[in-house]
Formats: C-alpha cells, structure tokens, sequence
C-alpha cells in the first residue's frame, strides 16, 4: 500500500492520526450498517421463499378450477360474465427504514371480493374461480411488495460493502503507513537531536578545559 505524500511534520502527524480515528470509526458504524441490512435482506429473501411455496400451491389449485369452470360454464359465457368483472388495483411507494436509512418500497392494496354478476347467471364454479384468483392476486401483490424491498435492500447492500472495502483495502492502510513513515522519520530526528546536542555539549566541555589550561 502506497502512503500518503506528505511532509514528514508533526502537523502532519496530527492530521494523520486524525483522519486514520475517522476513517477506523467508520470503518466500523459501516461494518455494522452492513450487517444490519445483511440481516434484514435474509429475512426477506426467506419471506421470498415462503410467498413462492404459497403462490406455486396457489397455481396448482387456481388453473384447475378455472379449467372446470370453462367446461361447465362455456368459454363464450365466461367470457360474458368477464367483460362485467371490473376492481381498481392501487400501488403506491412506501419508505421503509433499515439501519437508519430509508429504503423506498411499494404497497399494493388488492379490492375485497365482490360478486359483479347476477345471481341469475351465477355459477358454484364462478365463484370458486374467482376466490381461488383473488388469493393468488393477493400473493402476488405480496411477492411484489417484498421482492422490490429485497432488490433494493440488496443493492444498499453491495453499495455499503464497497464503501467498507475501501476503507478496509485502502484508506485506513494508507493511513496507517503514513503514520507509522511520519513517526519514524521524527523520531530518528530526535535522535539525531540527541546525539548532535550531547556532541556539542561535549565539545563545549573540552573547549573550556582547554581555556583554563
């Protein structure tokens, strides 16, 4: 790692140590961050999970029914009952917060159930067929909601992680060379001070040893 070019100064030094307490402290609130959202990415891709068993068990019993409810009803009848079939489907965006920050998320608000046709041309196999696709509706308005959470909690994710490489990879190792290459030079400095300082006291003694002689 490539230190810092600066001048070896106590000034500099202090700056230093300044900027490498910075960037450890972030280090850490970020490390953190990160594992916070980590966490709450799991819970929703678990979530994911479930809500995908549950659309797949939905779709096992859905089609069916509505492929009995053809044969019975007719194709051309379904079609007639459909066309007086209509509910408002409302998405809206929705902040969601996940260590500290706000994440924004959709809410999908699916109608209640409501019978449009007449009882007259009502059939058992209708009604079913509407019931078993309002419940697949509703997972899908869920799996929606959750996986756009998920997708965007999963991108502050990598973003949080480049953050924390940079600081792990670069900033705080370039930090620390600097401050190890400063202290160094200054204390060979003061060594040389030292020794140079002892030199002329030494010399200073002699040359008045030799004035009294």
């Amino acid at each position: 790692m490539m230190r810092e070019q600066i001048a070896p100064t106590k000034s500099n030094l202090l700056k230093t140590k300044e900027r490498l307490s910075i960037a450890c402290e972030g280090y850490d609130l970020l490390e953190q961050k990160r594992e916070i959202l980590v966490a709450d990415l799991m819970r929703k891709v678990e979530l994911v999970k479930i809500l995908e068993k549950d659309l797949d068990k939905r779709v096992e019993t859905a089609y069916p029914t509505l492929k009995r409810m053809l044969v019975v009803v007719g194709r051309e009848r379904a079609n007639k009952l459909a066309q007086k079939v209509s509910y408002r489907h409302e998405s809206m965006e929705k902040v969601i917060v996940s260590a500290g920050i706000k994440i924004p998320g959709l809410e999908t608000q699916v109608p209640s159930i409501d019978i449009k046709y007449s009882p007259i041309n009502s059939f058992a196999e209708c009604d079913e067929t509407v019931l078993e696709f309002f419940e697949l509706l509703k997972i899908c308005a869920e799996l929606a909601v959750i996986r756009t959470i998920a997708w965007r909690l999963a991108r502050e994710v990598k973003r949080t992680q480049r953050r924390v490489n940079a600081l792990e990879k670069m900033v705080i190792p370039a930090a620390s060379e600097t401050k190890a290459y400063i202290e160094s030079v200054l204390e060979e400095r003061e060594r040389d001070s030292f020794f140079a300082g002892k030199l002329l006291k030494k010399k200073g003694v002699s040359a008045r040893e030799a004035a009294n002689l």
